[in-house]
């Protein structure tokens, strides 16, 4: 197997706009599927599926079971994946700074900030 380039890694991770949005949905704690295709308007059902099963192969994601009937589940951040907010910021502070073709906003909601302890344990 070759090795990849890490930055070509780190894109095929969260490439696409749903991986994203999903990461910036769960940023602010562990959430259902059906509050997920919520958060998250115009995914469809069958790619929010999708894509939450291979970010969940991909050691982003933590999808934890609880033994109840009818059985919950819920959606958290893996470690891996909330160290990458720190990327994250980097790319809010150069369209903030840097992008001079189009008018950005930043309404400072705090999504793109580094989550404070809500990923589970995980991978170091």
């Amino acid at each position: 197997m070759n090795p990849k380039c890490p930055i070509e890694s780190t894109l095929s991770l969260i490439n696409g706009k749903w991986k994203l949005l999903i990461m910036k949905a769960l940023s602010q704690g562990p959430l259902r599927y059906g509050v997920l295709e919520k958060r998250i308007p115009g995914v469809s059902a069958k790619v929010l599926t999708q894509q939450l099963r291979e970010m969940e192969k991909d050691g982003l994601l933590i999808r934890m079971i609880f033994p109840e009937v009818p059985p919950r589940v819920e959606y958290s951040l893996d470690k891996m994946a909330v160290s990458i907010f720190d990327v994250f910021v980097a790319m809010r502070n150069w369209g903030l700074n840097e992008d001079r073709v189009h008018e950005i906003e930043c309404s400072g909601c705090a999504e793109c900030q580094p989550p404070c302890g809500n990923a589970r344990k995980g991978r170091a």
